[in-house]
Formats: structure tokens, sequence, C-alpha cells
């Protein structure tokens, strides 16, 4: 085990140019271990009851300074994750880091899963806004063809969002943690068996390298304290800055939310979803949208490539504009401009992935595994 840790830690051979971009994955590792306790923590005083859900997180806060603390370094920490994993896949994109397969498939799959665990998060301290958003992203469930009204009653547990969905969303957060905590280590391993990528595009990556420690460690470890400090800032400062007005109330299904809308990671989706007035028609977009992400190309061109550099800036301003118009009223002209530019999203990045695609040869489909 010492040697284990020992050759893929400190003496793992890396490329010397890699910038601080690289430095997100070792932050969302971090970040990911600060959640997963500070989540069993919180496991243990939660209570997944219909009508004591609310008034238990309440307490979380007034109960003390180290259960108040635990408590929004979880929140804040869940947003700090996908800020890095956006720097993290936005990399990745950039570089074309997409052409090793092995590595992109292992963390595409658990960006979903991820997004998934949040949202389960979300629901469980059961105040208005999380109840609503249950319900309307599971009715979307409702509306796939042929098994959508089965797997709806699977997963709320009955005709509506209701106790027992509760207690299956704090059973499957838990347990979902762990899990992309294992998928973490298959990802590392897929990564240290094909190489980093590298912003000079040297090939193999091993060229002019160091050893992982002491000159990345030394370089991990300052943006970690730098993330950290940013972190306790908010807490003490901001502490409730990503929460909406309505996570203050307690979950009523007889009284709607004004405008109903997810967390701040979610609301480029919930734009392509309502921009399209069918429920599987939004689904579909997203679906769409999610596989082109995904889709792996070998690229011959490099990040140098000023059409290419358009093509991907033009991908995160539609991206950032998708995500202000998810947080509008659903009403005109928001819901058309986001129609426009959800389709345009997609668009980009065909154009992204394709125009620059050479095929895959045998040589190089097993050397990316």
């Amino acid at each position: 085990m010492l040697s284990l840790v020992r050759n893929n830690v400190v003496d793992l051979p890396t490329n010397l140019s890699l910038s601080y971009f690289w430095c997100s994955g070792f932050m969302i590792s971090a970040f990911l271990v600060f959640q997963v306790v500070s989540g069993v923590i919180l496991s243990f005083l939660y209570v997944a009851d219909y009508n004591l859900s609310f008034g238990c997180v309440v307490d979380f806060t007034n109960e003390g300074l180290f259960v108040w603390l635990v408590r929004y370094m979880h929140i804040w920490g869940v947003s700090f994750i996908f800020v890095l994993l956006f720097v993290h896949m936005g990399r990745a994109l950039y570089y074309s880091s997409y052409s090793k397969l092995g590595v992109w498939n292992v963390g595409f799959v658990l960006y979903i899963l991820m997004m998934v665990e949040a949202f389960l998060g979300y629901i469980l301290p059961w105040h208005q806004m999380s109840y609503w958003a249950a319900t309307v992203l599971t009715s979307i469930v409702n509306s796939v063809p042929f098994v959508g009204t089965s797997l709806y009653s699977f997963i709320v547990g009955g005709f509506s969002v209701t106790n027992v969905t509760l207690v299956r969303v704090f059973s499957a957060h838990v347990c979902l943690a762990f899990i992309i905590i294992g998928l973490s280590v298959v990802h590392l391993f897929y990564l240290h068996k094909s190489g980093s990528n590298n912003p000079l595009f040297v090939k193999g990556g091993y060229s002019d390298v160091v050893l992982f420690h002491s000159f990345f460690t030394a370089k991990d470890g300052f943006v970690l304290m730098f993330l950290l400090s940013v972190v306790c800032f908010f807490m003490l400062f901001l502490p409730d800055s990503v929460l909406d007005v309505e996570s203050f109330i307690e979950a009523d299904s007889l009284v709607t939310p004004e405008s109903i809308k997810p967390e701040w990671y979610f609301l480029a989706f919930y734009a392509m979803l309502r921009s399209i007035s069918s429920k599987i028609g939004g689904l579909v977009l997203v679906i769409v949208f999610l596989f082109v992400l995904w889709l792996p190309t070998h690229n011959q061109s490099c990040s140098y490539s000023v059409l290419r550099q358009y093509v991907f800036w033009s991908i995160v301003s539609v991206f950032l504009l998708l995500s202000y118009l998810g947080a509008c009223h659903p009403e005109y002209p928001y819901v058309d401009i986001s129609k426009i530019f959800s389709l345009g999203l997609v668009v980009l990045l065909v154009m992204f992935k394709a125009l620059w695609a050479e095929p895959y040869s045998v040589n190089d489909y097993s050397k990316y595994l």
C-alpha cells in the first residue's frame, strides 16, 4: 500500500508545464473528502420525516457553533465543487483532454453522478424550493413515453412527492456519495495510466518531467489553502448568499412559490428544459447537449488555433448566459432567448468537437484507453 501511494503520488513523473488549471482535479478530490466528512456528521443528526426534516435542519443553525460550521461547510462545499468541476471540464475541453477515452468517460460519469447527488441533497432540507424543485423535475420523468409512469412511481414511491420520497432520497444521497468516491479512484487510475495532457501538447506528456512531490504538492497545497480561505470568508461574512429566500420557509404542497428554480449550477440546464413547451422536448434537448458534451473525438488542432478559441469562448459565454436566463421568470422574452441559445450551444459544441476531428486508428484507440 505504501509503495502504491508513493508511485502514484510522491514519485509520479509529471510534466513540468502543467499550469494551475491542472490543480482543479486535486481540489475537487479534497472538497469531496470535506463533503463526505461533513455529510456523515449531518446524517447522524438529520431526521428524514415529512413533518420534522425542516425543523431539524433549522436546529442545525441554532444548536451550536460546531454543527453550524459543519452545515455551512456542506452548503458552500457543493458550490465550490461545481465551480471547480466547470473549470476542470472547461480545461479538458480547451486542451482536448476528451481524446483520452478512459479518463474522459469515467470523469463524465462522475459529473452526471455529482449532479444527481447535489439534487438529492437539495431536496433533504424540505423547504419550499426543494419540495417544488423535486415536484417539477420528477414530473419530467413522468412524461417519458412508455416507462415514464412506472419510473416516476419507483422514484417518488407513489403518485406524488411525499414522505416516502424523502426517505428514498436520503438513502440514495448517502450511498451515492461513496460510489462517487470509488469512481474518483478509478478516474485517477486511468489518468495515471494514460498520463496527463499538457498545455504545450507534448506527446505523451513525459518529455520534460519532475516528480510530483514536492513541486506539485506545494502548488496544490497553496491553491487548497487559498480556496479554504475563500470558503471561510463566505461562511463567516456571507453565509446565506447561496440560499434562496424560499429556503427559510417550510415545504407546503398547497402554496406554490412565485418562481421555481434550482441551485445556480443547474440553472443552464433548467433554462434548456423550460425553453421547449413540451416537457419531453426539453428533456431531449438536455440529453442531446450532454451526449455531444460527452462525445470523445480525436482532434488534430490544438488550443492555439484562433478559430477554435472563438468557438470555445462562445460556448462558455452562451452557457453563462443560459445560467442567467434560468434564474429569470419564465416569461417573454427570456423563454424565447433561452430556446435560441440552447440550440446554439448544441451547435457550437458540435462544431468544437467535429471541425478539427480526425478518425481514431487502432493504435490511437489503444493508446488513449
